[in-house]
């Protein structure tokens, strides 16, 4: 959410960022009479609850109090007119007070629409086609080849036709080396992002509602969200929307705080009908190694340069080309300032595919769920960040399809060796 005070006093250059995430459908100047309507009341609220207690105060003098304080029984007592004010005041703010909370209402269902504003170096454009490419590494040694479901297929390691059958459309089975793959992969790169100091932790799949709300994704997607019949929860897209209310309504003292999360996620991909239907690219279950991180305002950029640092030593120790690519502000998230995309060189398509992302949320996110910390001029609200350790579907597609073999055999990349018993995937049907 944004601070409602730097809107109204920054309101052109507001409109102006605003207008340039042109992805999203609000209206500023709509949200600024709600506040102003809001205030009013409030402030009539709190000037009849401050006259209330003062009367109260008075009735609450009894005679023998007075005389000790030398006052007389008569000055002691209320009168007749405190009694009627009284009275008054708590008619008054019985019809005041329902009012406030539906203006308190109405301003926060079209607040949560306002997006966070992208930072000064975000490209500004309408869409991906506008995005900056930023750098590529990495050599492409096959520049077309089978896809991940022939491979998958073949090697008897992804079955894609008897989970369609179980659950339906894009869904999978991962089946004996991709399965012992996807801990492999797990472990490489907790391996790398611990020694940054990211905490392991598996969080909750199921969150309540209003800390699914906190992360700023539901507003946007809230067709995408699986909801739990009969219940106020979702399951995550992301285990980005369940770290974050961890701290809710918190002070923090020791930042920078890291987390590094393990989490199944659950996307109904509303809206996708037609797009990457075939595999295991765009998937409603699939499993994610996040990283997530809490800081002070002033390391928030810091942050970013590690986490995309850390994509990207993932990415080059498995041997895979890639691209480093800046959103343009047509392409980032509601609650994100700036994100880097990683797309990785996918041979079966023959171009780039993202398989990692990571956002600078600044203090969005952290001003839904109150979550500060404290510093030498009061507590102030945090700067959350995200990105993506390992999305195991899409790392295998990269890996099956980049290390394929002429005989259809696929070679595992060497840094994951360690962690498995085999060096190469076969057919093991033969």
């Amino acid at each position: 959410m944004l601070d409602i005070k730097y809107v109204r006093e920054n309101l052109a250059e507001v409109k102006k960022k605003i207008a340039t995430k042109c992805q999203f459908k609000c209206e500023v100047d709509k949200v600024l009479k709600l506040d102003e309507e809001k205030r009013v009341l409030m402030g009539r609220v709190e000037m009849l609850r401050a006259e209330a207690n003062k009367v109260s105060k008075q009735k609450g003098r009894r005679p023998d109090a007075v005389h000790r304080i030398g006052l007389c029984p008569e000055e002691g007592s209320a009168p007749e007119g405190d009694i009627a004010r009284a009275k008054e005041i708590k008619k008054m703010l019985k019809d005041l007070e329902p009012q406030l909370a539906e203006a308190e209402e109405n301003f926060k269902v079209e607040a949560v629409k306002l997006p966070n504003l992208p930072l000064d170096d975000v490209p500004v454009g309408k869409s991906p086609s506008e995005n900056e490419v930023i750098k590529k590494e990495g050599k492409i040694t096959l520049e077309k080849g089978k896809d991940h479901i022939e491979i998958g297929k073949v090697l008897d390691i992804i079955d894609i036709e008897r989970a369609s059958k179980v659950s339906g459309s894009r869904f999978y089975y991962l089946k004996n080396q991709a399965a012992e793959l996807e801990f492999a992969l797990v472990q490489y790169a907790l391996d790398i992002v611990k020694k940054e100091g990211f905490k392991p932790i598996i969080p909750p799949d199921i969150i309540k509602l209003d800390a699914a709300w906190g992360s700023g994704h539901l507003e946007a997607i809230n067709d995408d969200a699986y909801h739990i019949k009969g219940e106020d929860s979702v399951l995550v897209g992301t285990s980005e929307q369940s770290i974050l209310p961890l701290h809710m309504n918190e002070t923090l003292t020791d930042l920078p705080l890291r987390y590094v999360a393990f989490s199944t996620c659950f996307r109904r991909e509303a809206g996708s009908y037609g797009k990457d239907v075939r595999g295991i690219l765009r998937v409603h279950q699939f499993d994610k190694l996040e990283m997530f991180t809490f800081c002070r305002p002033e390391d928030s950029q810091k942050e970013h340069d590690i986490i995309v640092n850390l994509e990207e030593r993932i990415v080059s120790g498995l041997g895979l080309p890639y691209q480093v690519v800046k959103l343009s502000t047509g392409d980032i998230g509601l609650p994100s300032a700036k994100t880097i995309d990683i797309e990785t060189w996918m041979p079966g398509e023959g171009k780039y595919r993202e398989t990692h992302s990571s956002s600078n949320c600044t203090d969005f996110q952290a001003r839904r769920l109150n979550i500060r910390y404290k510093s030498d001029e009061g507590n102030k609200f945090v700067h959350t960040l995200n990105g993506t350790g390992v999305a195991i579907g899409r790392m295998l597609i990269a890996i099956l399809e980049n290390y394929q073999q002429k005989d259809g055999s696929v070679k595992v990349p060497e840094v994951l060796h360690k962690y498995l018993d085999f060096k190469e995937i076969m057919n093991m049907r033969r």
